[in-house]
């Protein structure tokens, strides 16, 4: 009774039972139309009927008078089916016909009767019934009275067939509509059970649940898609927090420290020149710390899409040439050199400041880790127009990344240079997969001379979608 009355709740089964009750109004107003309608045609037959009948009876009685009438009706009373044929006096007396007896006043008046009539034939076989007619009435000039009509009770028979018929066929649609409606409320109570199961885990903190989708693509679908969407994005969130809380504990703890020794040293010496290098490493090291925050809260704001409002029509190509003529200085005094391949013309909905300094990011690390490298082999930005999207790569010739890291380095804090050699906090690649994230991209890892190259190099590549404004 309880899943009943759940059954009965749910808005399917609501929306269902209107559509059976708007249903259940029109197949009545049909039955009644279609009965109306038979009924009407069958009377209009009737009357024509009977006027032709009357015209070929008045027209014997024109031929040859009321011998040739007598003999017209009594041939013709004889015939299977017949219709009802009575001559009377002018006082109303029956004088011959098919007929025993006519409801009294019938015959009085010329014409169409106004409603049906009750008369008696003379032979009646089964039980006896009433038995209904409709007539034409008109008078001879020699006074003598004849009435036409047609029994009822055929007519009234089939009206009956029809009428059951619709009713019977209404019964029916209605019973299969109450169990359609009942099926579709258990299948709707069924998917609405599994997605609460779903939840409720969800609810106790296992985000991976995912609640069920079908193959109908109908409404529940669709709903469970787009939840499963915001759960996959609540679960990437809550694993970057995780990471970030964890890489905090561990890659901040080790420069807190180092700021806190020198700190002591430096209240702890007393000759000025070395206090003064304990300072400015004091400095150097809170520049750092300030970068990695700046850095962190960067991509906190473009991961929340707080900055979703300030995109606009972005010049690519202006921004990409820009940022490689800023850093050309830099890879020459890095020994290496920069070149360019950008076609003009190319613009993207987005913002200018992130987009840069994503561009900034990814050459800061070309330069970072292809120092060293053979010069002759160039720093490439390339700036195309593919099938996909605009591809904006920066290409280097340092050592690279292996195929099995590419997916961690665009983490926080992951560094695969574990003695920290190289200066940096683990979080360019993570600003910049956030900041294509944010335009609606994504960003490609893939070596620039191949796998088993010495030198293989890395190729990043930031694919904007097609400006849509």
């Amino acid at each position: 009774m309880s899943r009943l009355r759940l059954v009965m709740r749910s808005t399917t089964v609501r929306l269902s039972a209107l559509y059976i009750m708007l249903f259940a109004l029109c197949a009545a107003f049909l039955v009644v139309y279609v009965t109306a309608m038979s009924e009407r045609l069958l009377a209009q037959q009737v009357r024509e009927a009977l006027l032709q009948e009357t015209s070929e009876v008045r027209g014997s009685y024109d031929r040859g008078g009321v011998n040739l009438l007598l003999r017209t009706m009594e041939r013709r009373a004889r015939q299977p089916g017949a219709n009802l044929y009575v001559i009377a006096s002018p006082t109303g007396e029956m004088l011959a016909g098919n007929v025993a007896s006519v409801e009294p006043g019938v015959l009085d008046r010329e014409g169409w009767t106004r409603m049906p009539f009750r008369y008696e034939p003379f032979t009646e076989t089964g039980p006896p019934r009433p038995h209904v007619a409709t007539a034409n009435v008109f008078f001879l000039d020699n006074g003598l009275r004849v009435m036409i009509g047609r029994d009822l009770g055929e007519p009234g028979r089939f009206r009956g067939i029809v009428r059951r018929a619709l009713m019977v066929a209404l019964a029916i649609m209605g019973l299969g509509a109450l169990i359609i409606w009942f099926g579709i409320g258990r299948n709707a109570l069924r998917r609405i059970d599994r997605m609460s199961a779903a939840s409720t885990k969800i609810i106790a903190g296992d985000l991976s649940q995912r609640l069920p989708v079908g193959v109908s693509g109908d409404e529940f679908d669709r709903l469970s898609e787009s939840l499963n969407s915001m759960l996959e994005r609540i679960e990437k969130l809550n694993e970057g927090l995780r990471q970030v809380s964890d890489n905090i504990a561990h890659d901040l703890k080790t420069p807190l420290t180092r700021l806190r020794n020198k700190a002591a040293d430096a209240l702890a010496e007393d000759r000025g020149e070395v206090r003064r290098a304990a300072l400015e490493g004091i400095i150097a090291e809170s520049d750092q710390l300030i970068r990695t925050f700046n850095a962190l809260l960067m991509i906190s704001r473009v991961e929340a899409g707080s900055i979703a409002a300030e995109m606009t029509s972005v010049d690519l190509s202006a921004i990409s040439a820009d940022s490689a003529e800023l850093y050309e200085p830099v890879a020459e005094e890095a020994g290496l050199s920069l070149t360019t391949e950008i076609e003009p013309g190319l613009a993207v909905h987005g913002n200018r400041e992130l987009i840069g300094q994503a561009i900034f990011n990814l050459l800061d690390n070309a330069i970072k880790y292809a120092a060293g490298s053979d010069g002759a082999a160039p720093i490439r930005v390339i700036l195309s127009k593919q099938a996909d999207g605009l591809h904006l790569s920066v290409a280097d010739s340092g050592p690279g990344i292996p195929a099995d890291k590419r997916k961690e380095v665009t983490k926080r804090f992951v560094r695969l240079d574990e003695s920290r050699s190289k200066p940096g906090t683990g979080l360019g690649l993570s600003l910049v997969e956030a900041v294509m994230e944010l335009h609606g991209g994504r960003l490609e890892l893939s070596a620039t001379h191949g796998e088993d190259a010495p030198q293989p190099g890395l190729t990043i590549t930031m694919v904007f979608p097609f400006q849509t404004l």
